[in-house]
């Protein structure tokens, strides 16, 4: 298996970070095989959407419905409503595979893999890339 970890400044707002361009670089110089995306981070997830369109501000749209910048939430250290950003893995995992042939990433016509990130408080995040061939 081979891997390495990239960094991304989210800075200080919510975001969905599209990667894809990353992730097409770094399965490039490999054959067949999966793309494994890991985020070690207890805030943030890996979502596969397409982007562009309105959509990566929709997720972050229902994210907010689903899970309120309130003081509802028992883990409260932070900003407020931070203990939200810790649930959001549970709905948008911190991690996505996808498949890879002949070195390119066989996603959909309108599918981009993206970083999502609701912690306000921290702006650098990591993710994990594995190739398992």
């Amino acid at each position: 298996m081979e891997s390495e970890t990239r960094s991304y400044r989210t800075g200080d707002s919510e975001v969905v970070l599209d990667i894809t361009a990353d992730a097409r670089e770094y399965a490039a110089a490999r054959g067949d095989g999966l793309l494994h995306l890991f985020v070690p981070h207890a805030t943030a997830g890996i979502a596969i959407l397409e982007t562009g369109a309105g959509s990566d501000d929709d997720l972050l749209a229902a994210l907010d419905d689903l899970l309120p910048r309130d003081d509802r939430w028992q883990h409260r250290h932070g900003s407020r409503g931070h203990g939200r950003s810790h649930v959001m893995p549970a709905l948008i995992p911190p991690y996505a595979t996808v498949p890879v042939l002949g070195g390119r990433l066989t996603l959909g016509t309108w599918q981009s893999i993206c970083l999502v990130d609701l912690n306000v408080d921290n702006d650098v995040r990591e993710v994990r890339f594995s190739f398992l061939g």
